[in-house]
């Protein structure tokens, strides 16, 4: 191979590279900037209760468990879990929602720790 095609074979991969680089930086960027709302489990409560929501955007749910003990979100529509240990902190993308109310529930608390979010 000639050194000609070493250089046009290293400035391919650069190019690639660099493209794959910024596509990802992208899409981290436009999950960044997502409509983000917070959620407090502690004592076997969700905090706030209520998220309101605006219809026809995604969205993302911050979730921080404060304890004691594990906590799992779960919501049946949409379909979402994630379960959380005591001081951890996570999140959840949401898809864009109808206009509705749709509940979530924590697993290790179902008779205290219920929300809903509220899309309107």
């Amino acid at each position: 191979m000639a050194k000609h095609d070493i250089d046009m074979s290293k400035r391919r991969m650069f190019i690639i590279a660099t493209a794959l680089w910024l596509a990802a930086g992208s899409g981290l960027a436009a999950a960044e900037e997502l409509l983000t709302f917070k959620l407090t489990a502690k004592d076997g409560r969700f905090s706030p209760e209520t998220l309101e929501v605006p219809a026809g955007t995604r969205f993302k749910i911050v979730i921080t468990n404060e304890g004691p003990g594990p906590e799992e979100f779960e919501s049946d529509n949409p379909r979402r879990e994630k379960v959380l240990g005591v001081g951890a902190t996570s999140f959840l993308v949401f898809p864009a929602l109808k206009p509705g109310v749709y509940p979530f529930y924590g697993e290790f608390h179902p008779e205290t720790a219920k929300g809903r979010i509220v899309v309107k």
